[in-house]
């Protein structure tokens, strides 16, 4: 299997939540909650989980991206809940890294990757088509 990478955005705000001057300095963002959450939640052999600063998508907190390798497409998701998403998440990171191509049928995905992707992103090619 192919390594398949989860990448989280831990500045990331829910869409929605309190203005940036209103978030209490010592509470983690709901970003950070989310890497926290799902770096606990047993996630199959071979994904590997990682944080990031910014993934610009910031109308779209929390976000992340789940990418396997050159001969997979990848993805990006938003409007994800750090409370709430965890356990639909690692069924679409299992059903992600259960394929060669990243391709999971929409009806095998879960419903919040189903309704809150915001982009699919081709594998790269080593040659110009």
């Amino acid at each position: 299997m192919a390594q398949v990478t989860v990448t989280i955005c831990t500045t990331c705000r829910r869409s929605g939540t309190t203005p940036p001057d209103a978030q209490p300095a010592d509470q983690p963002r709901p970003g950070a909650r989310l890497h926290a959450r799902l770096s606990q939640a047993g996630l199959p052999e071979g994904v590997k989980i990682r944080a990031v600063e910014c993934l610009s998508a910031c109308s779209r907190g929390c976000s992340l991206i789940l990418s396997g390798g050159q001969a997979r497409w990848s993805y990006i998701y938003g409007d994800l809940d750090p409370e709430m998403h965890v356990d639909d998440i690692v069924a679409g990171v299992q059903a992600y890294a259960a394929t060669s191509d990243g391709l999971v049928p929409w009806r095998e995905r879960p419903t919040v990757f189903r309704k809150q992707s915001i982009a699919r992103i081709p594998p790269q090619s080593d040659t110009e088509e």
